[in-house]
C-alpha cells in the first residue's frame, strides 16, 4: 500500500497559474498530466514564493492574469529561479507575441483553442529540460557526474559507489551487459580521483592476441621478438600515476592472467626482453560482460586474480531495469546528435517517448543512442519525431510471462479468494511502478493493460482519501 501511495505522489512539480479555479475540463486535463504533481496558484507572488523557497518546478501560465503581462512574468521568474522552464498560453495571442516571448525566455507559447495533446507535449519537454539542467548544475559541484544521465535508483547506487571509491586507489571491477556503460563508469571513477589531471589509459583485452596483448600491457625492448624494431613503453607504464582501464578482462588468456596478478600485487613488472624491473603507481579498473565467478568455476579465469580485481564491485544495470531514465537519455542523445550534425534541435513526442520507455532494449544504452541517431538522420528536415520514427525490432520486445510463472498453491485450509486476488494485484502493480520509476504509461504496458485501466485499479486499491490529490492554492 505504501509503495502505491509513493509512486502516485512522485513526479515533476507543475505550477499552473490561472485566474479562476479549475473547471471540469481542466480537472480532466490534470488527470492526463500524470507525470506532474500539480499546484494551482492564482497570483504571481504566490508562484514566485514557491519558486524561491520550494523545489524545482515547471510553470504553466494561462493569460489573461489580473494585472500581469507575460513579459513581466517571465522577467520575475528569471530573477527568482533562472532554470525554471515556462510555458505560456493566451487564447488571443498572435504570432508576433509568440516570437517576442520566446526571445524573452519562454520555452513555448500557445494561442487559440486549447490543444490538450500539444500542451502535454510542451509540458513534458519542459520537464525534461528541467531534469537536464538539474543534472548539469549538480555536475558543476561533482564534475564526474557529467558522465551519468539518469535519476533511477540503480544509477544512484552506482553514483554512490563512485563517490566513495573514486578518491581511493582500490581496484574496481565493473560488470554488466554489453552496452550498459561500463567504460563510462571507469571514466567517472578516474575523474573522481586525484589522478584526474592525467589521461586515463584504456586497453581492450579481447581485441589483441596473447602475444601482442602482453607487449601492449608491459612494453618490450628492441629486438625482443620478430618485429620489435624499437623499444616500446607499455600501457602500465603509460598509466603511471593515473588509471588503467582493462576492458573485457574475462577474455584475457590464462597465462597472461598470472603476470597481471603479480603486477597488481607488487606494482612492478619487466618489459618483454628486459630484466629491468619497472615500478608503477597505477589504479586499475577492470570490466567484463561475462560472469567471472562462472569462469572461475570453469577454470578459464584465475580465482586469485578474480578476488584481486573484485575489491570494489560495481554492477551496471541493464536499461530495462532503469526504464524511468529512458526519456532523459533520449533527450540527452537527441541534443548531442543534433549538435554534432549542426542541425536544429528536434523534438520527441510523448507517444514516442512512451514507446521507447516500454521497449526491452537488449543492446541497452548503446542501442538506444543508435535508435535516436537513426531517427534524427531519417527524419530529414522534420523537427518532430513520432513513434513511427522508431521501428524497434521484435526480438527485443518484452516477452509475455509464462502461464505457470506465478502459480499459487491453494492451502489445505483454503483462503479468502477476494483478498488473495487483491493482494496479488497490489503486488504486481507495485512491482510495475517500481520498475517503471513511477511512469504509469510504462507500468500499464508491463501489465498488458490500458493506462486508464491501471488508474482505475489504483483507485480501487486506495481509499478515496489516500488517492493523490491535486493541490489547489
Amino acid at each position: 500500500m505504501a509503495d502505491i501511495k509513493r509512486h502516485m505522489r512522485q513526479g515533476t512539480s507543475l505550477l499552473w497559474m490561472r485566474n479562476t479555479p479549475p473547471g471540469p475540463a481542466e480537472i480532466n486535463l490534470m488527470e492526463n498530466l500524470h507525470r506532474f504533481v500539480i499546484q494551482v496558484v492564482h497570483s504571481a507572488g504566490e508562484a514566485l514564493d514557491r519558486l524561491r523557497y520550494g523545489k524545482d518546478a515547471v510553470v504553466f501560465a494561462e493569460f489573461p492574469l489580473a494585472g500581469l503581462e507575460p513579459a513581466d512574468l517571465l522577467e520575475a521568474i528569471r530573477e527568482a529561479s533562472p532554470r525554471t522552464p515556462v510555458v505560456l498560453r493566451d487564447p488571443q495571442g498572435t504570432v508576433a507575441d509568440a516570437v517576442r516571448l520566446v526571445r524573452l525566455g519562454a520555452d513555448h507559447f500557445m494561442s487559440g483553442p486549447l490543444d490538450e495533446h500539444e500542451l502535454i507535449g510542451h509540458l513534458e519537454m519542459a520537464a525534461e529540460k528541467l531534469r537536464v539542467t538539474g543534472v548539469a548544475a549538480v555536475a558543476e559541484a561533482e564534475p564526474w557526474k557529467r558522465f551519468f544521465i539518469g535519476e533511477s535508483r540503480p544509477i544512484r547506487e552506482v553514483e554512490c559507489i563512485i563517490r566513495l571509491a573514486g578518491p581511493k586507489r582500490a581496484t574496481v571491477l565493473i560488470t554488466g551487459e554489453t552496452g550498459t556503460g561500463k567504460e563510462v563508469v571507469a571514466r567517472a571513477l578516474h575523474h573522481a580521483s586525484p589522478r584526474a589531471h592525467l589521461p586515463m589509459v584504456a586497453v581492450n583485452c579481447s581485441a589483441l592476441p596473447e602475444s601482442l596483448l602482453e607487449a601492449e600491457l608491459f612494453g618490450h625492448t628492441r629486438g625482443a621478438f620478430t618485429g620489435a624494431l624499437q623499444q616500446r613503453v607499455g600501457r602500465f607504464e603509460q598509466a603511471h600515476n593515473s588509471t588503467l582501464f582493462l576492458d573485457e578482462i574475462g577474455d584475457m588468456p590464462i597465462d597472461l592472467q598470472a603476470k597481471l596478478l603479480r603486477v597488481l600485487q607488487e606494482r612492478e613488472f619487466q618489459r618483454i626482453g628486459s630484466s629491468e624491473t619497472v615500478r608503477v603507481d597505477v589504479r586499475v579498473v577492470a570490466a567484463s560482460n561475462a560472469n567471472l565467478a562462472e569462469k572461475v568455476a570453469q577454470g578459464t579465469f584465475r580465482e586469485d586474480l578474480f578476488y584481486r580485481l573484485n575489491v570494489v564491485p560495481v554492477t551496471m544495470p541493464p536499461l530495462r531495469e532503469r526504464a524511468s531514465d529512458i526519456p532523459l537519455l533520449a533527450h540527452h542523445f537527441l541534443e548531442k546528435i543534433c549538435r554534432l550534425e549542426s542541425i536544429p534541435l528536434k523534438r520527441i513526442f510523448r507517444e514516442a517517448l512512451d514507446r521507447l520507455s516500454a521497449y526491452h532494449w537488449p543492446g541497452n544504452v548503446r542501442q538506444l543512442e543508435n535508435a535516436i541517431e537513426k531517427a534524427v538522420v531519417l527524419s530529414g528536415d522534420r523537427l518532430d519525431l513520432y513513434p513511427a520514427d522508431f521501428p524497434l525490432p521484435d526480438f527485443g520486445a518484452r516477452k509475455p510471462l509464462s502461464a505457470t510463472a506465478s502459480v499459487m498453491l491453494l492451502p489445505e485450509t483454503g483462503l479468502d479468494f477476494e483478498a488473495a486476488v487483491t493482494n496479488f494485484q497490489r503486488t504486481m502493480i507495485e512491482q510495475a511502478l517500481e520498475r517503471s520509476g513511477g511512469n504509469k504509461t510504462v507500468a500499464a504496458d508491463l501489465l498488458r493493460m490500458k493506462r486508464t485501466t491501471l488508474l482505475a485499479k489504483l483507485r480501487n486499491l486506495e481509499t478515496p482519501a489516500n488517492v493523490v490529490s491535486i493541490k489547489s492554492a
